[in-house]
Formats: C-alpha cells, structure tokens, sequence
C-alpha cells in the first residue's frame, strides 16, 4: 500500500442468534435499547469508517437495519466471530478490520481507536489486541479470565486461562507483588489480507487444549501486538450478567 494512501478501517460486530447460556442475546433489552445496538452506537463513536453487524439471523437484521446499521446476514454454522468477520472483509475494501464483540455494550470507543493505532503504528504485526494489568488474585486465579504474557516488544507470547507467570519461589497472594500481570481483553484488529489467512488455518492443539482461538494464530508464526490499556471490559454472557448490567451507567 502506498505510504501515502489513508488507511481505512472496517469495524465489524459479529452478533449470532444461538448462545447455550443466553439464545437472542444481541436483541436483549439495556435501559431501553437492543444490547447489539449500544455496541454499535460505541463503534460510531470511535471514528471507524465503516461499521457491519454480521449477524446469522433475520431477526437481529432487521432490528439493525431499521436503526439505520449496515448488516450482512451469514451462516449460522460458522464456528467463531474470525470466521464471520472474514466473510464479512472478503469484499471489503478497507485495510484493517476491528472485530468488536457483539456483548460488549460498555466498549470504550477511546479503546477501539487505540486499537486501531497500534495497528497503524505497528507495520510487522498482522494483528492487534488489548490487555489490562491486573493485581487482584480472585481475578487472576480465574479460568474465565485470560492471561497473556508478552515479550520486551510488547508482542503476545502465551495466552492463557492459567495464572500466568508462575513464580515458583512465592506464595500465590504475593505474585502480583512482585510481577507485572495482563488480563486480555477480547477486541482484535487485524490487517484484512491477514484475516483471510486466519480463517483458512486448521485447529491446533493449543487451541483445541486452552479453548482459546489466538492460540491457533502463535502457532503458526502469526505476531500479536499487545496494547495495555485501563479499559475494564463487562461481556454479557449469562441473563444475570445484564441484570447486573442495567446498573451500571452506559
């Protein structure tokens, strides 16, 4: 791409229909309005150029499409939000795609657009994410919450559900005493050409073991940039979480 070319950025929500815990979740009422569609509003927001709700079903469609979102319907037996989104970018234009999570109606639009400039400002990685330091041990010692350790260029070496640094010689209450600990946030940028080779790779084991999609990218060679970022991250996974979540202010 000529250096000289504005670098375009297509942000995209994927938004399906089924969910074990929580079936319709994109359309569940937050103070007033369909979950999905405060995700959006935080998207426009951030400046992205264009913004797709990539969704499997009628229903999410045409409550986006008459708040005035650009969606694109997709199969539903697509196995994550990488693989909607890549359909989504297969005919875009733009050169970076952000993947924002549909259940993610607190997403901070200042942490989109630092997402967004670590990709600009990191040429050798296809790919981009966020993190927050961490000094709870409840926090940390949870399997729910991810891990990720990065190297002296701020660069992902490990994801992962364990507490991660080890320290071998100190008790658990003390380890965030004496390093510096990152829990993941779950918002991508990648680079769209990148996109379309991620979505062609096979499972692999650290993966299939950790239950952890970036894990398939760093075994294959894939770099990840890592930005630390204050942004305290609410998903919504369960119908308790939104209950807890009308409380907070939006």
């Amino acid at each position: 791409m000529d250096s000289q070319t504005p670098t375009t950025c297509l942000g995209i929500i994927p938004a399906r229909w089924a969910s074990s815990r929580f079936p319709g979740k994109p359309l569940a009422d937050l103070n007033g309005r369909p979950m999905v569609l405060h995700v959006w509003d935080k998207c426009r927001q951030a400046g992205l150029d264009r913004i797709v709700i990539a969704t499997d079903d009628e229903r999410i469609a045409a409550c986006c499409q008459e708040a005035g979102a650009e969606v694109q319907l997709t199969d539903p037996d697509l196995p994550s939000g990488t693989d909607r989104c890549a359909v989504v970018a297969r005919d875009a234009t733009e050169d970076l795609v952000i993947n924002i999570q549909g259940d993610e109606p607190f997403i901070s639009p200042d942490a989109i657009r630092q997402l967004v400039a670590l990709l600009k400002d990191q040429p050798i990685c296809p790919i981009a994410t966020l993190a927050r330091k961490e000094v709870d041990p409840e926090v940390l010692s949870s399997p729910n919450v991810v891990k990720v350790v990065c190297n002296n260029l701020g660069e992902a070496m490990y994801f992962s559900r364990a507490w991660i640094p080890y320290q071998r010689d100190r008790e658990r209450d003390q380890w965030p005493l004496h390093a510096t600990y990152l829990t993941h946030i779950g918002l991508y940028g990648f680079r769209r050409d990148i996109l379309m080779e991620l979505s062609a790779l096979p499972v692999g084991i650290l993966e299939r073991t950790e239950q952890l999609e970036q894990l398939r990218w760093l075994s294959e060679g894939y770099r990840i940039s890592v930005g630390v970022t204050d942004y305290q991250s609410m998903g919504i996974d369960t119908p308790e979480d939104l209950v807890r979540a009308r409380l907070w202010s939006l």
